[in-house]
């Protein structure tokens, strides 16, 4: 907001510089047509005194009746202009955001009854996998582990980690005895 003060501010500044300009040349215009002889220059100081007062007044009022006639009429359209846009901008926001709101509310009701269906198709049918997952599943849409050559994932070798489990039918070496020693083979 103080971008806005300061923009008043010299607003302001501008307004009250016009105005002294305004009455410096008014009165300079005053005392030229008092000094010229065209007013009336009477012998007395006091006379003299209202006379200018009264030439200053009048050419003030000329000053700001042109002022009012010409320009103040334009000043006011611009700012009832600039009024209209503001508040054409607010409404177009406001209405914006209110569209946002509703269009959320709208993809959060699809999505809850979305849901809803789910959990209905899975209490009917306790136990078994959704069509929508099995599709899921099934179908050979692209992933992550779509780089793995196929003859690589049909042939499944165990890997050796350097100790290799046996089935106990199979040879494994010597037995030993009680005793901890190995066994002859007869």
């Amino acid at each position: 907001m103080s971008g806005v003060d300061n923009s008043n501010n010299d607003q302001a500044e501008i307004r009250l510089m016009g105005l002294i300009l305004t009455q410096a040349v008014s009165i300079g215009l005053a005392i030229a047509i008092f000094d010229s002889g065209i007013w009336l220059n009477l012998p007395e100081p006091t006379l003299n005194g209202v006379t200018y007062a009264m030439a200053a007044f009048a050419v003030q009022g000329l000053a700001y009746y042109l002022f009012k006639m010409f320009f103040q009429q334009g000043m006011d359209e611009r700012a009832r202009a600039a009024a209209q846009e503001r508040a054409r901008r607010t409404r177009y926001r406001s209405m914006e955001m209110n569209f946002d709101q509703r269009r959320q509310d709208m993809e959060m009701r699809m999505q809850e009854a979305q849901l809803e269906a789910e959990l209905r198709w899975m209490e009917k049918n306790p136990g078994r996998t959704p069509p929508w997952i099995e599709s899921r599943m099934a179908s050979a849409s692209s992933s992550s582990v779509d780089f793995i050559p196929e003859e690589v994932a049909r042939h499944v070798a165990p890997m050796s980690l350097g100790l290799e489990f046996t089935d106990a039918e199979e040879d494994v070496g010597p037995e030993r005895g009680p005793d901890g020693k190995f066994k002859k083979k007869e």
